[in-house]
This record gives C-alpha cells, structure tokens and sequence, in this order.
C-alpha cells in the first residue's frame, strides 16, 4: 500500500528519494570516470551482468516468481532487456564519450516526456492534446538548445549528445511497448533477468565493434567505477526503486530524474571543476516545463494531497 507519498512523505520517503537521486546522479559521472579506462559497451555490459547478479540473487531470497515461465514474461523481460538495458546504456555509454555526465542527464531527463508521445501512438487508451504536445515541443527544443553547434559547452559535441537522446528515446520505447506485455513477473526478478539478458546484447555488440578486456586498463578509478555502477548506482539504486513503488506514485518518483542533472553537475564541477554553459541550463528548464506540462494534472493531484496530509500534520 503506497503511503502519503515523497512531496507529503514523512522523512524516511524522503531521504530514499534523496538517496536514489544521489545514486543514479553520480552514476553520470562515474561513467564518464569509468569511461577513461574501459571501452564503453563491454563497460557497460560488465556492470549490467554484476548488476544483475546482484538482484537475481535478490529475487531468489523475496520474490515469489523467480524465473519468467511463460511465452509473455520471457517476451516482456526481452522488451526490457533490449531497449530499457541494452539500447538505452548502449547510447548512453557511447554519448558520454563525447559529452559530460552532466550533460548526459539533462538529456536523460527528457525520457518522461518522450513517453506521453509514444504511449498515444502504440497505446489505443493514451492519446495527447495540444497541451501535450506543446510540452513535448518545449523538451525537444530544450536538447536542440543543448546541441547548437558553436553554443560554447565546453566539451559537449552534437554527436554526443545526440547518442545520448537516442538513449532517452530507447528508455521510453522500452517503457511504452513492455507495458502491454506486463504479465505480473515480480519486479525484482524483471529487473534481474532483464539486466543479464541485456548485459548479454551490450558485450556481444561491444565484440563486434572490436572492444575486448585487451583494452581495458585496470586501476583503482576503473574498478571503483565499475563496482560503484555496479553495486550502488545499480543494484542499491534499483532495490531504492522498489521501495519508492510501494510508497509513491510513478509521477512523483519521476521527479527524481530532475534531481539527477543537479546531483550530476555538483559532482561534475566538484570533481573536475567543469560547470554547465548558460545553454545548458536554459535546454533544461525547457524539458522540466515540458514535463509540468505533460504531467501538469498528476502533479496538480500531488499538489492537493500534500497541501491536505500538511493540513491534517
């Protein structure tokens, strides 16, 4: 039984949210770290598979399904795999080689509001209105203000950032087309079989492109981001989601990817000095206010809840 939420939550909601945000937005920059020291794909394939590990093994002690039986659950976790795990970190890993972590996330948190175009597409019930699609032209607008060619952000390229957002687009499709195919796999053994299948696709297509452990260079910065990925942002990170689910609403647990481009860009400037160009900034603002306008009524819900659960404190 989900309870008052994160905005009107007690205080343990709200620092396992803050937690979650400090986790998966740290993971920005830990993979731009990490990515010094190891080709991205077979990176990110090796942090998916302990990853994985990780939480099948968590699966085995809590769930009541651990293994996906029939033709729909294998289905839904191949969606997941492919284009939640696989596609989505592909991108992302291949982008931040020419972008920061901070960068990365402020595309990143253009993947809620690619979801409402997509879900009105593939999805017969869910449709969009004009405000809907203003607030879709408002997140778009905001990565082209990211990616102007000559708009002086420091190291962030076109390709770059492009090959981030095909990530973001990836993580929606993934979102949208498993949604159907939700035949009620307990989420941790999703997450857990979905994460080696997909760890499976990143470390083939890394061999095919010619990436091999040869070419990795292990030291301390390498295996500290990889376990820090792997153990942290990614297996604690995903069990902090599950216990969000019980306790929010999906809205509200989609704010926390506009907390991850902040937590990304003060680590950023903490650890390397970098601080985001005025482009930057604007392009988010841009993809936060399409995303209020996309979810404006879910959040005006929030709104209400909280304002009567601080009436009744």
């Amino acid at each position: 039984m989900k309870t008052k939420g994160i905005l009107g939550a007690g205080s343990e909601t709200a620092l396992l949210f803050c937690l979650l945000a400090l986790a998966w937005g740290t993971s920005f920059v830990a993979i731009e770290v990490g990515l010094h020291h190891v080709p991205p794909l077979l990176f990110a394939g090796l942090r998916y598979v302990i990853a994985g590990v990780v939480l099948l093994g968590v699966a085995l002690a809590t769930a009541d399904r651990r293994v996906p039986r029939t033709r729909d659950e294998w289905l839904h976790v191949g969606v997941v795999a492919v284009l939640v795990v696989g596609a989505y970190h592909g991108f992302l890993y291949l982008g931040e080689q020419h972008v920061t972590g901070a960068v990365a996330a402020v595309v990143i948190s253009l993947t809620p509001v690619l979801t409402a175009p997509l879900a009105s597409a593939l999805l017969p019930d869910d449709s969009i209105g004009l405000v809907e699609a203003a607030g879709l032209a408002f997140g778009v607008a905001g990565v082209a203000v990211i990616a102007l060619p000559g708009a002086g952000v420091g190291s962030t390229s076109v390709l770059g950032v492009l090959l981030v957002f095909c990530g973001a687009l990836s993580f929606a499709l993934g979102s949208v087309a498993s949604r159907p195919l939700d035949a009620g796999l307990p989420v941790q053994t999703t997450q857990a079989w979905a994460m080696l299948l997909g760890s499976a696709a990143l470390l083939l297509v890394g061999v095919l492109r010619g990436e091999s452990l040869a070419g990795v260079s292990w030291n301390a910065t390498s295996v500290g981001s990889l376990l820090y990925l792997s153990l942290v942002a990614g297996a604690g990170g995903y069990l902090l989601y599950f216990v969000l689910l019980e306790r929010a609403s999906p809205t509200e647990i989609n704010l926390v990817g506009y907390a991850e481009p902040a937590v990304a860009t003060l680590v950023t400037w903490l650890a390397f000095g970098h601080v985001v160009e005025e482009t930057t900034v604007v392009g988010f603002a841009a993809i936060l206010l399409g995303f209020a306008l996309l979810k404006r009524r879910a959040l005006l819900s929030v709104a209400r809840a909280t304002t009567r659960a601080a009436q009744r404190a």
